[in-house]
């Protein structure tokens, strides 16, 4: 069985690179036919991946109609452009094993990609895979963990076979909910956690903060029906450690630029900007507080500065752990 990757940006290259490396045909796919071209001819994403090539049983494609009937597809497309992507190749994507791997939550539904995935594919049981990792560790063949979340777990074991490598390896769980809330709200912390690092406020600060941000993530994500080890696992903490701690992690740069007051490159995605308004719109529905992520939503939206966001947070009632 061959795979499919939808969406050639730095992590689905990786992935590409990664599982063409282990010896598995893959077809990697990108709208753009320029890239798709020059990807062709050099065996490179320099623009992405830089100094990588691609394996030989790699084939790369513009054409939706070339991933082929049996191939598992994995849609590596940015969370709050995945609706319009299912809507438009519906067709295309009928009747596969599919797997998102976004990290986010769509601002205008309030829902993570296996519930988008789902309502577009009736009767199918996505899968999600989602943990702490960088593309450019994936692509260099850096030891790598990460979690494949599906409710069924029989095809959630398959998945689990075919996507490991000899340096990615794939744990699984069919705790859907606590894998894809992980994977979103790490994202909103690191925005927190580079704010806190790009105002200068030191890493004390930032441990912090990390701290509560985790105890955040845990409230909502058992509140709708999370299981508490899955966000103390690699899809929850994991990543959470992974992203609040490097520069290579864009939510966390984003949040440096917001500390320092500085312009930040808006093609890049980050995807935790827009996962912090939704979460704080469904955090409010279920009466939870996360006043992190409501910070990180005001900072976002430019409606308080960085001085107040941090005196609202420290001067908070008193209360226990």
């Amino acid at each position: 069985m061959s795979v499919a990757i939808l969406g050639a940006g730095a992590f689905g290259t990786a992935l590409a690179i990664a599982l063409g490396q282990g010896g598995m045909p893959v077809t990697l796919w990108a709208r753009n036919a320029d890239l798709v071209a020059q990807m062709a001819r050099t065996r490179r994403n320099e623009g992405r991946i830089p100094g990588v090539g691609l394996p030989d049983n790699v084939t790369v494609t513009a054409e939706i109609a070339d991933i082929g009937n049996d191939a598992t597809v994995l849609l590596s497309v940015p969370m709050q452009q995945l609706s319009a992507f299912v809507r438009l190749h519906g067709p295309a994507l009928a009747g596969k094993a599919l797997v998102g791997c976004a990290k986010g939550i769509d601002l205008a539904s309030g829902r993570g990609s296996v519930a988008i995935l789902r309502e577009a594919f009736p009767g199918a049981e996505p899968a999600i895979l989602t943990g702490p990792s960088f593309a450019a560790d994936i692509a260099r063949g850096l030891p790598t963990a990460l979690t494949l979340a599906c409710a069924d777990d029989g095809l959630g074991a398959r998945l689990q076979e075919q996507l490991s490598t000899p340096v990615l390896r794939v744990y699984r769980t069919t705790d859907v909910t606590g894998a894809e809330l992980g994977g979103a709200l790490k994202n909103v912390i690191a925005i927190a956690a580079g704010v806190v690092i790009g105002a200068g406020l030191g890493d004390s600060a930032r441990a912090a903060l990390m701290t509560r941000g985790f105890a955040e993530m845990t409230r909502l994500a058992l509140a709708l029906g999370a299981q508490a080890e899955t966000l103390a696992g690699l899809s929850g903490l994991g990543d959470l450690v992974l992203t609040c701690t490097s520069d290579q992690s864009r939510n966390f740069r984003y949040g440096l630029a917001l500390g320092r007051g500085v312009p930040f490159d808006e093609r890049t995605t980050v995807e935790g900007a827009a996962t912090a308004k939704a979460v704080t719109n469904l955090a409010g529905k279920q009466g939870i507080e996360m006043p992190i992520a409501a910070m990180v939503a005001a900072l976002v939206d430019r409606r308080i500065g960085v001085g107040e966001a941090m005196a609202a947070l420290m001067t908070r009632p008193l209360k226990k752990e």
